[in-house]
């Protein structure tokens, strides 16, 4: 190819824009009276373009009370406060496609109030369950440990270490803010309310120390 025709190519290419993509990383929160235990955020720019995206989803009870030890309650998707999650854990992140990552915006709007079933229940339909889907539709192949869906930050180990590959990040929400920074005109690509978890009255939380969390092998 002639000089001139390959300098314009480069040139061509250098001024696309580069490829980009939402990761989804896991994260978890053990020992405490709070609600939810897991969520998982979503960061980054769709391969096929648009505003980037930088948001937190989980699913909770709408209303934290004794109730949820008896049934089925009202439940609610729910957008976890930065302050929240600096007192959580990020377990582990994979990049999506963008078909996983449409599967993902679906699962949250089917699983909210507005646009789907919400119903909560403490021990078949709760906060891991949800992740536990977030997790299928990332595509993940092995995701069910049923013995593990009351134990957040257990469950999500498990996935880690039947699901080889994953990169895995241990770090504290406060160790995790101060390298991810906000994005720049960052969206929430679906829209739910963003508030302190609810809690459990008359009980104390408690934060799983660093020092308890295992290294990276």
């Amino acid at each position: 190819m002639p000089w001139p025709a390959l300098a314009m190519l480069l040139m061509l290419f250098a001024a696309m824009p580069a490829k980009a993509a939402v990761t989804i990383t896991f994260w978890s929160r053990d020992f405490g009276t709070y609600f939810p235990h897991t969520f998982f955020t979503l960061r980054g720019t769709p391969d096929s373009g648009g505003a980037p995206v930088d948001a937190s989803y989980g699913f909770t009870a709408k209303s934290v009370s004794p109730a949820l030890l008896f049934g089925n309650v009202a439940g609610r998707i729910e957008r976890p406060k930065r302050t929240y999650m600096e007192g959580s854990y990020a377990r582990f992140e994979r990049v999506l496609s963008d078909a996983q990552y449409t599967a993902i915006l679906q699962l949250i709007r089917a699983w909210d109030e507005k646009t789907g079933d919400a119903t909560y229940n403490l021990g078949k339909r709760n906060c891991v369950t949800f992740v536990r889907e977030a997790a299928r539709r990332a595509g993940l192949a092995q995701v069910e440990f049923p013995k593990l869906m009351k134990k957040p930050s257990s469950y999500l180990r498990a996935v880690i270490a039947a699901n080889p590959g994953q990169t895995i990040i241990e770090q504290s929400g406060r160790q995790w803010f101060a390298m991810h920074p906000p994005l720049t005109d960052a969206t929430a690509p679906v829209d739910a309310v963003e508030s302190a978890p609810g809690t459990m009255t008359g009980k104390k939380d408690a934060v799983e120390p660093v020092s308890r969390l295992p290294t990276q092998g």
